[in-house]
């Protein structure tokens, strides 16, 4: 039996139930579905009306688009805020998306993400927690995976940090100072994805899930994993990027601080992994020296519940905007596109301790966080 809702359609998105599957479906190609609030608002009242509708057993969120699952949040929109003074539209701004984020994290039903093209920063957010729903995190050939914020001075927020401290060894802590993007396979072998299926495979795969008879959400993901089994990533995980230079990550990433890595990495440059010690120094030292600080330190506390994260990647929003240099980054690498940032701390080896704690300090009382209501 087939149920089929009206959608409900906007500019950005389209909501839909189908077939007992509530349909996401991102529509904003142009800013590579880039996030807005009104699309975050959209997709959260989505998942509010199916949470305990009877007739949608799961929910598949997609973009139909080539290049792009979704490239993060609007960072444009975001910078103008603060330009014109605009505080409380940046505030909504992240309250909003990580509370979209922990109901995607806790969502009662399979979440199930179909990551095609580029999925980076918020993009990670609206599908990395499929993983805790009995739902899935769906890689293709085309997948481009990064939380490259760092790059423009921020961290890896939207409650990444969680799973980035779950990856094998030291590759959360890589991948969040160094903001690296890496394809498929790459993901599978980290943890941050579920399972491969080709992109020309999934016009086909969103027609099966329309006609095929369901009886349960399990049955949902089981249909998507069938599909998917057909298909075969190439290089296997354990044959990777990521995974061949696994044994340099550990050694150098597992370091305490950004400073000892980079130490670390400059003893490397008289070895045999010369070449590979000599351009991850090179990324480093183009990042923001506060932001490296600050995203290792936010993996290295990510061990609690995804609440806590989210309550603290929105302090540290708030800090990175008023006193980091995600501002100066965002000019550097978006507005203006000179990329010679001017960074708070010219070097790593700059950055005080004391002023990495200091980002991590709320602004607001814990009865009185906007995220406080959030639990597991």
């Amino acid at each position: 039996m087939s149920i089929t809702a009206t959608p409900a359609t906007s500019d950005e998105i389209v909501t839909y139930v189908a077939n007992y599957i509530g349909f996401i479906e991102l529509e904003r190609p142009k800013a590579l579905n880039a996030l807005s609030t009104g699309m975050i608002r959209a997709m959260h009242a989505a998942l509010d009306g199916w949470r305990e509708n009877p007739d949608v057993l799961a929910v598949v969120i997609h973009s139909q688009h080539a290049r792009a699952f979704c490239a993060g949040g609007d960072i444009r929109f975001l910078y103008e805020s603060v330009q014109r003074g605009e505080r409380d539209a940046l505030d909504t701004f992240f309250i909003e998306e990580y509370a979209l984020n922990h109901a995607i994290f806790t969502y009662p039903k399979p979440y199930i993400a179909l990551m095609n093209g580029v999925v980076m920063g918020g993009g990670m957010g609206i599908s990395q927690g499929a993983h805790r729903t009995h739902g899935l995190r769906v890689v293709t050939g085309s997948t481009r995976m990064a939380m490259p914020e760092t790059r423009i001075g921020l961290f890896p927020d939207v409650g990444v940090s969680w799973f980035l401290a779950r990856t094998p060894g030291a590759l959360g802590r890589y991948l969040a100072v160094t903001g690296e993007t890496i394809g498929a396979a790459d993901a599978l072998y980290a943890g941050l994805a579920d399972i491969y299926i080709e992109d020309a495979a999934l016009p086909a795969l969103i027609d099966t899930l329309k006609r095929e008879s369901f009886e349960s959400g399990a049955d949902v993901a089981a249909c998507v994993t069938r599909e998917a089994a057909r298909c075969e990533v190439v290089p296997r995980p354990d044959a990777s990027p990521l995974a061949q230079v696994r044994t340099l990550i550990d050694r150098h990433f597992s370091k305490p601080d950004i400073g000892q890595i980079l130490k670390s990495l400059e003893t490397e440059a008289e070895c045999e992994a010369a070449e590979w010690a000599e351009q991850t120094t090179a990324v480093l030292r183009e990042r923001s020296p506060l932001s490296m600080a600050i995203s290792l330190e936010v993996v290295t506390r990510a061990e609690g519940s995804m609440a806590e994260c989210l309550r603290r990647d929105l302090d540290l929003t708030r800090s990175c905007f008023t006193q980091g240099d995600v501002i100066e980054g965002i000019r550097a690498r978006i507005i203006d596109k000179d990329n010679r940032p001017a960074w708070r701390f010219a070097q790593i080896e700059d950055v005080p301790a004391e002023a990495v704690e200091k980002m991590f300090e709320s602004p607001w009382p814990a009865d009185a966080h906007p995220l406080r209501e959030l639990q597991g």
